[in-house]
């Protein structure tokens, strides 16, 4: 019986020994930095930190761009204002002054669409 037992105690301490092996083998593959994972994961790392800066040149770029809309913005709305008051101006005219004035319409060119037929 003691035998059996001494038989079965010294299977399993080499099972454990080769399992062991067969571990330390596959750790060190894994953690050479050329081919293993090791290369996979510093090459990942490389691509986050490209991607981290290329992000934080996206982000300055769309807030200078959203500054630049909303000057924009303000200088569109002030200047609906003030067609609004001329509009309303206009308004006021008595009826004679404007039947007897002929509106003269001037058409200017569009100096970059010349500029690009010439391009």
């Amino acid at each position: 019986m003691q035998m059996i037992s001494d038989i079965l105690l010294v299977t399993a301490a080499l099972s454990a020994a080769v399992y062991c092996f067969v571990l330390s083998r596959r750790l060190k593959r894994f953690n050479q930095l050329e081919s293993g994972m090791g290369g996979a994961i510093a090459v990942l790392s490389a691509q986050v930190d490209d991607m981290t800066k290329a992000l934080t040149r996206a982000q300055a770029t769309a807030s200078a761009s959203a500054d630049q809309l909303r000057e924009m913005t303000e200088r569109a709305e002030k200047g609906a204002q003030r067609l609004e008051v001329m509009l309303a101006s206009l308004h006021d005219l008595p009826d004679g002054e404007t039947e007897s004035r002929r509106h003269r319409v001037v058409r200017r060119r569009d100096r970059y669409r010349d500029m690009e037929a010439a391009e």
